[in-house]
């Protein structure tokens, strides 16, 4: 099957290294410009951009590279209980109009108790989930064009209409992750993709099986997606050097300062990262490759996806074949920095995966490129055969 490959963008920071202001990167409107340009112009279908009180406003953000770009889709969060189900609906539908129904929506309910306090959400995990439940009820028949009458455990409506509907019916495609029993209910009833953070691929395919048998007993059928950062490099011995590298800053105070704050977490995915390092103060592949070219060396600083596809490009396309073999269709990317990195992941990878509409329009197979400078300004150098 065609694979989605998505990229994304680091709206609460990049650089060269985790754990340090070495290398670092200002998150400005010119650099994730750069970044979304690269990802459009180099094929990638969609890009992700984060959410929560580290990141700049996701949808002001794409609401701004919208126009900067022409083909790239844009995740953005969706937050039940810090947005109401009606204005969230009435945003939805005008950036997808305005971008040209370019639009998918990451639904976020949040794992961080401190966090969601400090935006005045004060309900436990298990209600998080009930009201996330309630807003999508109500956010998929606003989107649907219907008038909506509704009163739930946490929300109520009365009379919320949405005039201007959006170009994609019945609406943006919804994805979300939530690795609770809860979450996946959740999933089961009303979303169009489920994701998962890098786990270990006998652990995604137990996951992708709760989640379809929960999906079929509603009558329905979902997609799946996984989240992943990819460390290529053209040797293995290489793409291991720069795992390493990417971690020599981080320290074990900073380690330990990290887990202590992923310790407060709810979130059975984020316990699930935690799990794969175990709070490991050792920074090397004997002991943070989890399984086979997986790497959770991200992890022990970095909240959220912690993990890494790490080796040449014949190894870890061959690992994310494993992944789609379960029925994983999206693949939301990164690396660090994320400018460069997009550049090599599509060189190295994707001419030996089955990538959904990396094409551009119109262009010329002969001289519609990439063949490198000319060699002494008239030999087109050849080009390698596609694998």
């Amino acid at each position: 099957m065609s694979l989605n490959l998505f990229w994304f963008l680091p709206t609460h920071g990049d650089g060269r290294y985790l754990g340090t202001s070495e290398g670092a990167r200002p998150v400005t409107l010119d650099y994730l410009k750069q970044i979304a340009q690269a990802a459009d112009s180099l094929g990638y279908g969609g890009a992700l951009l984060p959410t929560g009180r580290s990141c700049e406003d996701s949808w002001v953000v794409a609401s701004a590279l919208v126009p900067l770009t022409e083909r790239l889709k844009f995740l953005v969060a969706v937050r039940p209980g810090l947005q109401t189900p009606s204005v969230a609906a009435r945003m939805a539908a005008t950036l997808d109009r305005l971008s040209g129904g370019r639009l998918l929506i990451n639904v976020v309910t949040g794992g961080d108790p401190v966090e969601l306090e400090g935006d005045g959400l004060f309900l436990g995990h298990e209600e998080r989930y009930r009201l996330t439940d309630e807003f999508l009820t109500i956010w998929r028949r606003l989107l649907a064009g219907e008038t909506v009458d509704f009163v739930g455990r946490h929300l109520k409506a009365r009379g919320a209409k949405l005039f201007f509907p959006p170009i994609q019916t019945p609406h943006p495609p919804l994805y979300f992750g939530g690795s609770s029993p809860a979450g996946q209910e959740v999933a089961a009833t009303h979303v169009d993709y489920y994701l998962t953070w890098g786990e270990r691929p006998e652990d995604v395919a137990a996951k992708i099986a709760e989640v379809k048998a929960l999906a079929a007993a509603a009558g329905r059928s979902l997609k799946f997606g996984i989240r992943l950062h990819v460390i290529v490099r053209e040797t293995e011995d290489a793409a291991w050097q720069a795992a390493n590298d990417l971690i020599r800053h981080v320290d074990d105070a900073k380690i330990a300062e990290a887990q202590k704050t992923f310790a407060r977490f709810d979130s059975v995915g984020q316990q699930r990262m935690a799990a794969l390092h175990g709070g490991s103060t050792a920074r090397d592949r004997r002991t943070l490759e989890v399984s086979p070219n997986l790497w959770a060396g991200v992890g022990l600083v970095r909240g959220g996806a912690g993990t890494a596809l790490v080796g040449d490009p014949e190894t870890v396309a061959a690992r994310i074949q494993e992944y789609a073999a379960l029925g994983i269709d999206t693949f939301i990317l990164s690396g660090y920095p994320h400018l460069e990195e997009a550049y090599r992941v599509a060189e190295l990878l994707f001419p030996l995966l089955p990538v959904a509409g990396t094409a551009r329009p119109g262009a010329d197979p002969a001289l519609g490129g990439p063949f490198g400078e000319l060699i002494a300004n008239e030999v087109v150098p050849p080009r390698k055969a596609v694998r």
